[in-house]
This record gives C-alpha cells, sequence and structure tokens, in this order.
C-alpha cells in the first residue's frame, strides 16, 4: 500500500497529547505520523491486546503508549488513548 494509513486522534487522545509537555508530544505524533502511517501494516509494529483491551493496539513511544484501534477497511488508525505507560491502561 503506497499511500499509507490514515491516522486520526480522538477527542480523548487528542486531550491528553495536549497535556503533555511538548517534546513527549512532538515525538509521540511525529513517531505516529512518519513511521506508522507510512508502512504497509500497522499490526507489525505495535502489539495486539487482550482482556478488557482486545481488539485494540498498543504502540510503544518511549516512555509513553498510543492505544489504537485499526480499521482496516478504511485504511484508518484511531488513536483513542495517549498516556505514560504507568497510566494508560487505568
Amino acid at each position: 500500500m503506497s499511500s499509507g494509513w490514515k491516522i486520526e486522534y480522538e477527542g480523548r487522545a487528542r486531550k491528553q497529547l495536549k497535556k503533555l509537555d511538548r517534546t513527549a508530544a512532538i515525538r509521540i505524533v511525529r513517531d505516529l505520523e512518519e513511521d506508522l502511517a507510512r508502512t504497509g501494516d500497522p499490526r507489525a509494529f505495535g502489539k495486539a491486546l487482550v482482556g478488557e483491551w482486545s481488539g485494540f493496539w498498543r504502540y510503544r513511544i518511549g516512555e509513553y503508549r498510543a492505544i489504537a484501534k485499526i480499521e482496516d477497511d478504511i485504511v484508518t488508525i484511531f488513536i483513542i488513548e495517549v498516556a505514560h505507560r504507568r497510566d494508560v491502561y487505568r
């Protein structure tokens, strides 16, 4: 897939990014937009979650985690949560 994946940020993820320090937020968005969006298979970089998070994927960006829902039919990755690793699953 040459065009890559579209990244969409849910409202909660947008708010969480705004609360982070600027450097961390820039790194997270850059990694998602540049690396993940350009890949042919977003599952190659993430990890499938289980339990109550089943159906979602986790992306590790330093000390932070982005939780996403991958929609293959519309080639879109919805970022639903962005938080420090100690807080993201709460």
